[in-house]
């Protein structure tokens, strides 16, 4: 029997306004996804001011909570509840050659995946790296995509406030530091510059620490969203890395979703209409249900 790890994961955001905002309209990705590897057991998501939650999902398949409050306030807050168990990912068992890359196919299916964005524009100086790392690694992608997996982990420092949501993928790299977000940035534009297909994936870790990966001793972890790649592999499909930590993506990582770069999957994106100035802060609470918690609640 396949082992399974189930959470139960609470997102909190609270945006304080300097001023009364007379409405706003808010989308919020939140919610897990169910795929291959995870399952969403519940959800459910709340706002204060009320509101009424209407949902889709995006051109990416992930869920959308959008919601809109008509009343003045200067605080909202969202709260997203999930329940959702995790399983172990396979291991690749394929080793293509990079001749497979150039299969018309194969870059027809991954075409939205292989192009410079916002947050992924890189430049010749990193196309160069990307092309070294390569070159020592040989001719199979999946080594190739370690390399540079590996490459993006040692070659930043893990510093909070270091960047912000915009900052060129380049001047990440040459400053040498970030936080996830700009390590799954760096990892995914490596990849694309040398024609390996690539996506940002937005989700949840639990983890001590985002910085290190740290197993939890206990049971519930504070944390922040969490940001890795994934690159897509001939013949196999999507391979899943968490360069901040220098880890295969498993069953500690919650995916909420995937796009191009972080603007396909921001946690939380709106406009309102008054001239308050937001401030907002979130956070997550993770907690691990134990083998004897899960064999309880299956009893009932």
């Amino acid at each position: 029997m396949m082992p399974v790890t189930r959470y139960d994961v609470v997102y909190r955001t609270s945006i304080h306004y300097d001023d009364i905002v007379r409405a706003s309209q808010n989308e919020l990705r939140a919610c897990p996804a169910s795929d291959d590897h995870q399952q969403v057991v519940a959800y459910r998501t709340t706002t204060h001011p009320a509101s009424r939650v209407l949902t889709y999902q995006d051109y990416f398949g992930t869920r959308v909570d959008t919601f809109g409050v008509r009343e003045p306030h200067v605080l909202l807050e969202i709260s997203a509840e999930a329940s959702v168990e995790t399983f172990p990912r396979a291991l690749v068992t394929v080793s293509p050659r990079v001749a497979e890359l150039r299969s018309p196919s194969f870059r027809d299916r991954y075409a939205e995946y292989l192009g410079r964005t916002g947050h992924t524009a890189w430049d010749d100086d990193m196309a160069e790296a990307a092309r070294r790392v390569a070159a020592i690694s040989g001719d199979d992608v999946v080594g190739i995509v370690l390399a540079l997996h590996r490459f993006a982990h040692t070659s930043l420092r893990y510093t909070p406030g270091a960047t912000y949501i915009g900052v060129d993928v380049n001047e990440v790299l040459a400053k040498a530091q970030g936080v996830c977000q700009d390590y799954a940035h760096l990892a995914v534009a490596l990849c694309r510059s040398i024609d390996i297909p690539a996506r940002y994936v937005s989700g949840y870790f639990f983890a001590a620490s985002e910085s290190t990966g740290e197993e939890v001793d206990g049971d519930v972890v504070s944390v922040q969203t969490h940001a890795w790649f994934e690159a897509a592999i001939p013949g196999w499909g999507w391979l899943a890395l968490d360069p901040t930590n220098a880890l295969q993506v498993g069953p500690r990582h919650i995916t909420i979703g995937h796009g191009r770069d972080y603007d396909d999957v921001p946690p939380i994106r709106g406009v309102y209409s008054g001239g308050g100035r937001p401030n907002t802060q979130a956070g997550v609470e993770i907690r691990r249900q134990t083998a004897v918690a899960q064999q309880l609640q299956a009893q009932q």
